[in-house]
């Protein structure tokens, strides 16, 4: 039997050991080719049960490094013992001292409890105020225990956790109906011109709206909401009464700070999974938000390059099923061929 929620100072010896004398690191670098992300290095955190970030951020990390130049680190859920990627892990993400040197944080996670020593790149990373591009269920990123050092990042806490102390905005609620309904990111007004929605005029995707407080808190900008459709196909009708009166913002911007400390940006995008690359405008949102984040954005071309690298067959979401879904893929298989 698979050990789930396991993670101790043994773990992390042998998540220490298969780096240093195993054939394979248990993360995926792809270095960056010309373009203007050239120099920028971006750190990309997977770790969900449901979404499947951890086909999802290989792939746009293959497109940002490939396309546009920026150095990619993707980072996983490993089972310490076996080396596979396992998004049922919630204690165990090798890798993070990578974000000691990062331009960018991109964190696709949900409800991780990771240890303090993992944990603490996160939040030096955030005290120092660098950007963070959060996609779909990282808005309830992490579930640390109360008497734990970082318990306030938790999505339970009093301050509403990572959620709504640097994204904005925490879980509450499917808007949607999950499964059944599908969302069309539709421009919101006055957000036409922002450099982020350049050239996205199709964005779908198959997840379901999420709901969030209205308004957002004070210094969020929203760029895209989600028109909740009748079914999972991109030409289904919207739906009818108040799940589309008003519309949810599903994409925004804001600036971050912590304990005082410098200011961050921040893009979050409450859609998102890997099914949901499948949309052209997806990608592109996504791809202009990373160069926006690291202040890129008067080098966002009017149709950024968003392509796929190699062959790209993504799992529907839904909770992890063994039954149905690899236990036996390692980061390394993520990797590039021609690297």
């Amino acid at each position: 039997m698979i050990r789930l929620h396991t993670f101790s100072i043994v773990g992390a010896f042998f998540g220490f050991l298969s780096a240093a004398f195993g054939n394979d690191k248990p993360w995926v670098v792809y270095e960056g080719k010309a373009g203007p992300g050239q120099g920028k290095q971006i750190v990309m955190i997977s770790g969900d049960e449901e979404y499947r970030s951890e086909e999802a951020l290989p792939q746009l990390g293959k497109i940002l490094a490939v396309r546009h130049g920026f150095r990619c680190t993707v980072l996983f859920a490993v089972d310490p013992q076996r080396g596979t990627i396992d998004p049922r892990v919630r204690d165990n993400i090798p890798g993070l001292e990578a974000l000691d040197t990062a331009d960018l944080m991109v964190i696709f996670t949900r409800r991780r409890n990771l240890p303090d020593e993992q944990m603490r790149h996160i939040v030096e990373y955030l005290k120092r105020g660098k950007p963070v591009l959060g996609i779909r269920t990282a808005t309830h990123a992490f579930q640390i225990p109360p008497e734990r050092a970082y318990a306030r990042f938790s999505d339970h806490s009093p301050e509403g956790g990572f959620g709504r102390l640097v994204l904005g905005e925490k879980w509450i609620a499917h808007h949607g109906d999950h499964g059944k309904q599908s969302t069309r990111g539709v421009i919101a007004p006055g957000a036409e011109n922002h450099p982020i929605v350049r050239g996205c005029e199709d964005i779908w995707g198959p997840t379901d709206v999420y709901a969030v407080r209205l308004p957002l808190p004070e210094g969020c900008g929203v760029l895209v909401l989600g028109q909740v459709l009748e079914g999972m196909q991109p030409t289904d009708k919207p739906v009818a009464g108040p799940k589309n009166e008003p519309m949810m913002p599903v994409a925004w911007v804001k600036t971050y700070s912590l304990e005082g400390g410098p200011e961050g940006r921040v893009f979050t995008t409450t859609m998102g999974s890997a099914v949901d690359l499948m949309s052209e405008g997806f990608r592109r949102l996504l791809v202009n938000a990373v160069y926006w984040c690291v202040g890129l954005e008067e080098k966002i071309p009017p149709r950024a390059d968003v392509s796929f690298v190699g062959e790209y067959r993504p799992t529907p979401f839904g909770f992890f099923d063994p039954a149905k879904h690899r236990t036996d893929i390692k980061p390394a298989d993520h990797a590039l061929d021609c690297q």
